[in-house]
């Protein structure tokens, strides 16, 4: 009950007043990172990747810093040359810790979550939570069921909140967590989502960007 009555009324709240706070923490480092995403290569600021799913299946545009090559979630997708670079990347959970189309750049704000500072501004839209479940890709969460069929109900429970910058499997071991594992974690997560969770798991995000621990 308690947990509820923190979803409804005390977690957007909390969204608001402290992602404008960080917002204005992290605007010098977003701009010194702006600068050297685009010097580091050509293409956009910003990561031009699909939607992604978030609170009941709803899609969205997430913001994140270019970390990567343009069109990179497109070429990986059709282009011949990383043919068997897709099929590493759909049997190890859609991570790989070693992906050519990352930039010198991209390699650091990917270790310690530069990229995702932008994910603020989805915060505050609405589209997403300081603390929740991943934000996945729809044909990567199609194939994980596919893979991991036994996950269904997990995945629909994850589905019913928003998705968030940070997160139980976060700071829990990151990428060098399989699906269903993660998937787990978060249905955890949101089994027993409260106001002291959510902060033991902020205050425990800085030293998982500092450490760079579990990133890809």
């Amino acid at each position: 009950m308690k947990g509820r009555l923190y979803i409804k009324f005390l977690k957007r709240f909390i969204d608001i007043v402290s992602c404008s706070i960080l917002f204005m923490i992290f605007l010098p480092v977003s701009v010194v990172t702006a600068f050297f995403v685009k010097i580091d290569s050509s293409g956009p600021i910003l990561a031009d990747v699909p939607e992604r799913i978030g609170q009941n299946g709803k899609k969205f545009k997430m913001y994140k810093f270019r970390s990567m090559v343009t069109n990179a979630h497109y070429l990986l997708r059709t282009d011949p040359r990383f043919k068997k670079l897709l099929e590493e990347y759909k049997k190890s959970s859609y991570k790989l810790k070693k992906d050519p189309r990352v930039t010198r750049v991209g390699k650091f704000i990917r270790k310690h979550s530069l990229d995702e500072i932008p994910q603020l501004l989805n915060v505050i839209k609405g589209d997403m939570s300081l603390v929740g479940p991943r934000a996945y890709y729809p044909d990567e969460l199609d194939n994980q069921l596919d893979k991991y069929p036994h996950t269904k109900k997990l995945v629909k429970k994850v589905l019913s909140v928003k998705p968030g910058i940070t997160g139980l499997w976060q700071v829990t071991g990151r990428s060098e967590i399989n699906f269903d594992k993660r998937i787990a974690i978060d249905a955890k997560y949101v089994d027993n989502i409260s106001l002291w969770k959510d902060l033991k798991i902020i205050l425990k995000t800085p030293l998982i960007m500092l450490t760079g621990k579990g990133a890809v």
